[in-house]
């Protein structure tokens, strides 16, 4: 294996399953040296594993993100043994299936603590290194519920939704200051992963995410092609871009049709598996992948994540079929 950087050393939380684990898989296929942080050893030493099979370095770091102070330190071995970090991604994330005034305070806090707090600590370690070079991108893992909360899931939307203020703020002080240092979020839909699994949920039926259903590699692929082409905001899949503009522009509609569907939507009477242990505070042992339960319920690909992988093209032949249609108009004006 060449220890030779292609594209340069990437980092990302929560890497060792579900979307993570199918987002490092895609940035190793695409050359980036991969270093993953996140709790649970098991997951890390396999997750690694792939890395170095697809020719790349690889990297697990054993780190809890709500632990500032144990990111920072994360993040400075990772300079030491691989140089400079190019690529950040926030991932890691956590919470409950629960109505909130049945959500203990310590549960609503951690979920708070990862998934939001984690975004912070994360995103100040790898500033604290991108800053002073003057290059370097972040990527927010955020998701469409950042942009409208549905029930039982109170903390977790309430995280993404803060990523978004947070995210913008930092955003907006790198440009006053004229640092060229890329910041982006990607905004995701319901995803088949093992989240659903080990979420933890006092419902009698297994928690699953509200339909439509995308695999996790949906949504990797557009996370690395973000990385590739950084971009400020992306929505992933068609069910986020409805949801968002139906937010904007029918967003009493949404109040009633969330009320109405979201909270059966999170419950699946259909899987009897048995759940995993939570991992709200305790990973979970063993290699649990990138995909949950839900493969007969998930698509594979997503016609708008194509459009953004093929972006370049679709510009391009926007370009081309403009200036078709500005020659046929001059030609036509000529005949008058």
């Amino acid at each position: 294996m060449s220890d030779t950087n292609a594209r340069g050393t990437a980092v990302i939380t929560g890497g060792s399953a579900g979307l993570g684990r199918a987002t490092v898989r895609e940035l190793a296929g695409r050359g980036w040296d991969v270093v993953v942080l996140a709790r649970g050893e098991d997951g890390l030493a396999a997750t690694v594993a792939e890395i170095e099979a697809a020719g790349r370095r690889g990297l697990g770091i054993s780190v809890d993100v709500a632990d500032a102070k144990a990111v920072d330190a994360a993040a400075a071995r990772v300079e030491e043994e691989f140089g400079g970090i190019d690529l950040w991604i926030n991932n890691a994330m956590t919470g409950t299936i629960s109505p909130f005034l049945d959500t203990t305070e310590e549960d609503f806090e951690r979920a708070t603590d990862v998934t939001y707090l984690g975004v912070v600590n994360g995103t100040r370690s790898a500033l604290r290194r991108m800053v002073p070079r003057g290059r370097g991108h972040v990527i927010q893992i955020g998701s469409a519920l950042a942009h409208r909360g549905i029930p039982l899931q109170a903390a977790y939307c309430g995280a993404k939704h803060a990523i978004h203020g947070f995210t913008d703020a930092v955003i907006a002080e790198l440009s006053h200051d004229g640092i060229p240092v890329a910041i982006s979020i990607v905004d995701m839909p319901a995803l088949n992963t093992v989240q659903f699994n080990w979420v933890k949920s006092d419902f009698a039926e297994h928690p699953q995410p509200v339909p439509p259903i995308f695999q996790p590699e949906v949504g990797a692929r557009a996370v690395a092609d973000v990385a590739d082409t950084p971009r400020r905001r992306t929505w992933v899949g068609l069910p986020t871009v409805g949801l968002v503009l139906g937010t904007r522009f029918a967003g009493r509609f949404m109040d009633w049709y969330l009320a109405k569907t979201a909270w059966s939507g999170q419950l699946s009477p259909d899987h009897t598996d048995p759940q995993l242990p939570a991992n709200l505070y305790e990973p979970v042992a063993g290699d649990h992948g990138a995909r949950g339960i839900f493969d007969d319920k998930a698509k594979s690909g997503s016609i708008q994540t194509w459009a953004i992988h093929h972006r370049r093209l679709l510009a391009g032949a926007g370009v081309a079929g403009s200036a078709v249609a500005a020659i046929g108009g001059a030609l036509a004006l000529r005949r008058r």
